[in-house]
């Protein structure tokens, strides 16, 4: 008998929610689920966090099989939640559906655009939650709502049946409240490979510049406590152009490849959009051909970069978000400002194709903030091996 949900909140798309039983027997048995509602379920409307999206679209044919996997596998899904609209946001915030409450921090913002996954499992109403990530919007919501989160390396995961923003980046991400939950999801999900021990652990020095003092003095003991698995951490210069540049080259390729996605659909439907979202997709229709192929070259360079620092099994860490959630009352100009400084470092893992873990490491003003741990693409089950044995030391739940 599954437990009832009480969605207090507001996690879960409004109207009957869609339940799947999983299979009687399998590594996730007795386990339940969420889905971003921009993974297909047959028979249901994927929304996208749009009325005018869910207007113009017919109920999908079929599921995605990434919850298929996690269906055969024996967990139980309970329901799709919020997105901010089109994922084009990192807030969480969604006018149309409601923004869902922080759990851990209900007079700060979700995070987004999987806020909804995130504040299900922050709330307990599931064990764990499938979100996407493109830009953080996996690890934000997991910093802000004191959760283990991953973004698996580009293309680890089957992304078909998903809807898309910037499909050279977007990736099939997780939350979980317990490090081994966490885990086990990517026994189901991830391929075998890079087995191999993980280090040494390499302190990105840009980002905990970039993280104000109050977030980077509280990750001081977490990051002691992630020496004692992985030994000594190097302190290095990983971003010499800067995070601001890495930043705007992410951003430059990341609104091509949006507006080639979904630039038909919005030019033929004109939808009603939220607050920045209009702003972003115009922004992303006017960005110059000549400053997205830079933005493209540099990626390329910096994928290399990065690749050939990893190449061996080091370890990158470095605070997930320079700063706890902003609060709910933050204006417009605030939320940006909070937008551009945190995606100069999620940008790392997002142009190289990393996999990424974020652990819910310290609080700072009572609202917490995470910790990440990044490595080589194809890395991720020792990264989520470690990720677990460091939650130990943390004495975070296992």
């Amino acid at each position: 008998m599954p437990r009832a949900i009480d969605d207090q909140v507001g996690a879960f798309v409004p109207g009957p929610r869609i339940e799947l039983a999983g299979a009687a027997e399998g590594p996730l048995s007795g386990l339940d689920f969420a889905v971003k509602d921009l993974f297909d379920v047959a028979g249901v409307t994927t929304g996208y966090g749009n009325p005018d999206w869910a207007r113009t679209h017919a109920p999908a044919a079929a599921t995605a099989p990434v919850i298929l996997a996690l269906l055969q596998a024996g967990a139980n899904l309970r329901g799709k939640t919020k997105t901010v609209e089109l994922a084009y946001g990192l807030t969480g915030e969604n006018v149309w559906y409601g923004t869902p409450i922080n759990p851990a921090a209900p007079d700060r913002f979700p995070g987004g655009s999987s806020c909804g996954s995130a504040a299900a499992v922050a709330a307990g109403l599931v064990d764990f939650a499938l979100g996407s990530d493109t830009g953080g919007s996996v690890r934000i919501p997991a910093s802000y709502c004191g959760l283990f989160g991953i973004r698996p390396s580009w293309g680890a995961v089957n992304l078909t049946g998903a809807c898309p923003l910037g499909p050279s980046f977007d990736t099939a991400g997780w939350f979980a409240a317990k490090a081994s939950v966490l885990r086990r999801v990517g026994e189901v999900l991830l391929p075998h490979s890079g087995e191999s021990g993980l280090g040494p652990l390499i302190k990105v020095q840009e980002a905990w510049v970039n993280a104000v003092p109050q977030t980077a003095t509280a990750l001081v003991g977490a990051l002691a406590m992630v020496e004692r698995v992985l030994g000594p951490s190097l302190s290095i210069h990983l971003a010499p152009e800067g995070l601001a540049q890495v930043f705007e080259h992410f951003r430059a390729a990341q609104a091509e490849e949006a507006w080639a996605s979904l630039g038909t659909w919005v030019e033929a439907t004109k939808p009603a959009f939220g607050p920045g979202v209009g702003e972003r997709f115009a922004a992303a229709k006017a960005t110059d051909p000549h400053i997205a192929a830079s933005a493209r070259q540099f990626r390329r360079g910096f994928s290399q970069r990065l690749r050939a620092l990893l190449a061996g099994g080091a370890v990158l860490i470095y605070p997930t978000s320079p700063v706890p959630a902003p609060r709910l009352d933050a204006d417009g100009e605030a939320q940006q400002a909070v937008r551009e400084r945190t995606m100069g470092v999620t940008a790392i893992a997002g142009l190289a194709g990393l996999c990424e873990v974020t652990l819910p490491a310290a609080r700072v003003e009572g609202a917490p903030v995470g910790l990440s741990l990044a490595a080589a693409p194809g890395r991720d089950r020792a990264l989520l091996a470690v990720a677990e044995r460091v939650a130990a030391e943390l004495r975070l739940p296992v």
